[in-house]
């Protein structure tokens, strides 16, 4: 306890200074704890990515149309399972913000390759049944209040329609999955009337999902894709649903990487401020800590305070810090659901917060620590 009490008053001597530098920890910690919680989200669809499963796209970049017609050459190799494709609708609903994946499908297809999504039989045949019809996943649903029998309205950019005027769907029944911890946040309508009614690019698709018979290496199918559509007009490039959606998350940036600059900016910004804030701390107590030796502190008890102190200052900040990104990132969650789902501060995001911030008050502490350790009683007190 009494050294507890000399820590506190060593941090108290000049309480402005230590109370900007305890601010300035904890806004670092709470940029560590969102942005960590950031990135974890946007890595979240990877790691729940199917591992018998491959994304055959244009070669050259995933905006690459794909002729539909390679659907059945595709399916005809030896180890394809089942296959479907998919295509980036886009479009605007009410209000740029309001943004989620909107595919149009051929449910037949689609429920075969992803059999971990959940609709009902009857929703299937309303689905086929209306050219029209569109279904959203359970959880977008709620979001958006919409019910069965809704019409959604979709204002187009990527994707005009022959007639013009924007593109309306009738919502028809919602689908559920079976992973645990994947949101579902999609939005699918009906391929044949997607295609028949936009204004051009009739017959080509964004790219083919295709399911991987049990047995069978998946890096030989993806080759024997590929060598089928060599030196075509529209050659391809196959890879894992993980490798594919990496990269697709990838186009606004890479995420991970753009976090880590900030990051490592923030952070040589608070040890080069809370070096200086300890540097003047010893520097100004200079006479006491002369004391401290006098009355029987040897030069490892004054080592252990000065390092103590440093690391209790960091610490508080960083608990701090992190405790408030936790509300942040749990505020967050909901406000952004549609553009990054399964936002949360995770215990091990927490746990290395905190480990590094006591390895910052031990970083920052130790030079002044040294410094106050060879501290000669004599010199300090002519001093």
């Amino acid at each position: 306890m009494k050294y507890l009490i000399l820590l506190w008053a060593g941090l108290a001597r000049r309480k402005v200074r230590t109370t900007l530098t305890l601010l300035s920890v904890i806004v670092a910690f709470l940029l560590f704890g969102t942005l960590r919680s950031v990135v974890d989200a946007f890595n979240i669809g990877v790691e729940i990515a199917g591992a018998d499963r491959l994304i055959t796209s244009g070669k050259y970049s995933i905006i690459e149309l794909l002729p539909i017609s390679y659907l059945n050459r595709i399916e005809s190799i030896e180890g394809v399972e089942s296959i479907t494709h998919q295509t980036w609708f886009g479009g605007t609903y009410k209000d740029p913000t309001n943004f989620f994946p909107r595919w149009p499908v051929d449910i037949d297809r689609h429920l075969t390759v992803f059999p971990e999504l959940i609709v009902p039989p009857e929703v299937v045949q309303a689905f086929k049944r209306n050219r029209q019809a569109a279904i959203a996943g359970r959880d977008l649903a709620e979001q958006y209040g919409w019910k069965v029998g809704d019409r959604i309205p979709i204002i187009a950019d990527i994707w005009p329609q022959a007639r013009g005027g924007a593109w309306e769907f009738d919502l028809i029944g919602t689908f559920d999955t079976t992973l645990e911890g994947s949101p579902t946040l999609e939005f699918w309508m009906n391929y044949d009337y997607f295609d028949e009614a936009r204004a051009f690019a009739q017959g080509l698709v964004g790219w083919f999902t295709v399911k991987v018979a049990k047995g069978t290496e998946a890096q030989d199918v993806a080759r024997n894709i590929d060598a089928m559509f060599a030196n075509s007009s529209n050659e391809t490039k196959t890879s894992t649903e993980k490798q594919f959606t990496l990269s697709f998350a990838k186009q606004m940036g890479d995420i991970g990487l753009i976090m880590t600059g900030i990051l490592a900016a923030v952070f040589f910004t608070i040890v080069l401020l809370t070096g200086n804030t300890m540097a003047q701390s010893i520097r100004e107590r200079v006479p006491e800590l002369a004391v401290l030796k006098t009355l029987g502190y040897t030069n490892g008890g004054v080592l252990a305070l000065v390092i103590a102190e440093s690391t209790l200052l960091t610490a508080v900040g960083g608990a701090i810090g992190l405790g408030l990104s936790t509300l942040l990132v749990t505020t967050m969650g909901d406000a952004l659901a549609s553009f990054v789902p399964g936002i949360t501060n995770s215990v091990q995001n927490i746990a290395l917060g905190f480990a590094v911030a006591v390895l910052l008050g031990l970083v920052v502490g130790f030079v002044p620590a040294l410094r106050a350790m060879r501290l000669r009683i004599v010199d300090a007190m002519r001093g």
